[in-house]
């Protein structure tokens, strides 16, 4: 819900509105590092992937803080398994430390052609690319 549609569906002033939706992200973010764990392993796929957020889109809107989310998720895994975690940034030498602390060895890796990822074959992980401009 948008901060307005919040403050008139619960009638509450708009600092109300502020601290209840920043109460509720915090807890989002504590909930998704709970139950981070790591995946993978010999015969399983898991895709990664890496996203900004509180970026402007076409150079529209206030200027915000960009936070970068890296997360994973393991194929056909039941129950679901995953990992997202807040980096700083998405160099090689970030997210390759995320890799080697939430992926298993000997597991094949799904992600996009972000230059960042193309050590993981020299890392020991098989490694699928998917190039979204085709």
């Amino acid at each position: 819900m948008t901060q307005k549609l919040t403050i008139r569906e619960v009638s509450i002033s708009k600092n109300t509105a502020v601290d209840w939706l920043s109460f509720m992200r915090c807890i989002c973010i504590d909930i998704l590092e709970m139950y981070s764990e790591q995946l993978g392993g010999p015969g399983k796929v898991v895709e990664i992937d890496e996203s900004a957020f509180g970026k402007r889109k076409y150079n529209r809107g206030a200027r915000r803080k960009t936070y970068w989310i890296f997360g994973g998720i393991e194929r056909n895994a039941n129950p679901p398994k995953m990992f997202f975690i807040h980096v700083e940034d998405r160099s090689k030498f970030t997210l390759s430390g995320m890799i080697e602390k939430y992926i298993k060895p000997q597991t094949t890796i799904m992600s996009d052609c972000w230059s960042s990822y193309q050590y993981l074959e020299k890392a020991g992980f098989d490694h699928l690319t998917v190039n979204h401009t085709i």
